[in-house]
């Protein structure tokens, strides 16, 4: 059986799933040698603010391995995640859709039911139609049900949290309470080996290493692999509150705990690429860094920082979505590059199929992103594939942006409004404040600050059409519409009713 026969399985409808080729037109050597396909290593952080990393402004958080591949590779300043929070996000990368698209909203949690389904193709399950290796290190956080798990979704091997590391009886949220009252909200929070519940009860101790950890899976999955073509992809599961760090990294940071965790972050990013050239593999493999969402403002000084971009996660403002971005290959990337065009993580799916050398996706399964190769490989005169990027806070539709222009229809957002976050792991509560009918130019205004409605008539009616192509396609619970592209997620059998 070839490694394409179970995924052909899946879809017996289709007469033609997927066209392989010998060469993309990348620039890349035609051969059908396995060892010519690219290697793709993916990133992604958890909360991380726009302005948390030394090549994106920090002015107090080291990150020296992150802004040397910046400095060697690409930085992309308007690149950005398809919802500002958990499930939602990684979703939309791992499928290149919307995740409004797929059915999957929000943070998935320990009693949730639901999962990605298995009808739909993960950038892992693309690639193994090549016969590529593929892991994940890190938070999955869509299903932790077996269903749902990365084994099943394409990866060969797994290991980390099912879902964030605050959903656990330790949260603040419940700390005041006797631990049999914690744990009928939030049960022992497990780490997993593949499908294996490894430790059933993680602890403060554990969470510690978890960056350690997922790091030297990664260094280790690259050496086993270093003979074939592979996708990594590791999620960590910081710095998501609550903040923990190794020894190694304790107390370094002028940032405080948030500092210190944001350059172990770093330390482990500058691990793997110390392998890929190790193995003599830095020339074939395109290394992706960005993260899920915004900075959970709230939790204060443990939280990141969007600056110069407006409010953060769980919020449809650039501060919410707009992420920290570098992407690194030598030779193929060039050094020094900058894109400031509209792209996103749901064009990661697309671009590393055409690099693997697929020309064609699934027919009849429709996804959202776009090959960015163009602009990544610093193409002259590339442009962004998005005529429009949606913003949408669960079902509704609250922003489009097209170009430098970014239209806010009215909703209500969460903010301090000016008032300082919590200290110590602890979050204040946000106020609700809500916006009109807004347009900004984000070209004059990243902080999306002047409302510029009155001066561009002719742009709103143009942003407003576009939107409505999105919810017809996607849906819009303002407007009650269910959108005609949405597919549903994965589900576990009913529970039988009790007698």
């Amino acid at each position: 059986m070839t490694r394409l026969q179970p995924f052909i399985s899946r879809f017996p409808v289709l007469p033609l799933l997927v066209t392989l080729l010998s060469g993309s037109g990348t620039g890349l050597a035609d051969s059908r040698d396995v060892t010519d396909r690219p290697n793709f290593v993916v990133v992604f952080t958890d909360d991380q603010g726009y302005q948390d990393l030394g090549c994106f402004g920090s002015p107090d958080i080291k990150t020296p391995h992150l802004d040397r591949l910046a400095g060697q590779g690409a930085r992309f300043t308007d690149f950005y995640s398809a919802q500002a929070v958990c499930s939602a996000s990684r979703a939309a990368l791992l499928t290149g859709c919307y995740p409004n698209r797929i059915g999957i909203q929000g943070a998935l949690g320990p009693k949730s039911r639901h999962g990605i389904n298995k009808n739909e193709w993960t950038i892992a399950e693309v690639l193994k139609t090549r016969g590529y290796a593929t892991a994940i290190y890190g938070k999955w956080h869509l299903g932790h049900h077996k269903p749902f798990l990365p084994t099943r979704h394409g990866f060969d091997d797994y290991f980390g949290l099912p879902y964030s590391n605050d959903m656990w009886p330790y949260h603040p949220g419940v700390a005041h309470l006797p631990m049999a009252e914690r744990l009928k909200r939030w049960p022992h929070l497990p780490l997993f080996d593949k499908e294996k519940i490894v430790n059933p009860q993680v602890t403060g101790k554990d969470q510690a290493q978890l960056t350690t950890w997922y790091t030297e899976r990664a260094v280790k999955f690259i050496e086993q692999n270093k003979k074939q073509p592979f996708f990594l992809y590791v999620p960590h599961s910081m710095p998501h509150v609550p903040l923990y760090v190794s020894d190694k990294f304790q107390g370094k940071s002028q940032r405080g705990l948030y500092g210190d965790v944001i350059m172990e972050i770093d330390w482990s990013v500058g691990q793997i690429v110390a392998a890929l050239k190790k193995h003599k593999l830095d020339r074939r493999t395109l290394v992706i860094f960005t993260s899920d969402n915004g900075p959970w403002l709230n939790y204060g000084t443990h939280s990141g920082l969007a600056l110069p971009l407006r409010e953060g996660k769980g919020t449809t403002w650039d501060g919410g979505q707009r992420e920290p971005t570098v992407m690194w290959w030598p030779g193929q990337v060039p050094a020094g590059h900058v894109c400031r065009e509209v792209a996103g993580t749901i064009d990661i799916l697309p671009t590393l199929a055409k690099l693997a050398g697929i020309r064609q996706l699934p027919q009849g399964h429709k996804i959202d992103g776009h090959d960015i190769w163009p602009l990544i490989s610093g193409r002259e005169n590339a442009r962004s594939p998005h005529e429009a990027y949606y913003f949408y806070w669960g079902r509704h539709l609250q922003a489009v942006r097209s170009g430098r222009w970014k239209l806010h229809f009215p909703h209500a957002y969460r903010s301090l409004a000016g008032r300082k976050g919590g200290t110590g792991g602890k979050p204040v509560r946000y106020v609700q404040k809500r916006t009109g009918l807004a347009l900004f130019d984000l070209a004059q205004d990243i902080g999306e600050t002047t409302n510029v409605i009155g001066d561009h008539a002719e742009v709103v009616t143009r942003l407003q059409a576009l939107a409505n192509q999105a919810r017809a396609e996607l849906g819009d619970s303002a407007t009650k519409q269910n959108g005609a592209g949405v597919r549903p997620p994965g589900r576990l059998p009913a529970r039988p009713k009790k007698k």
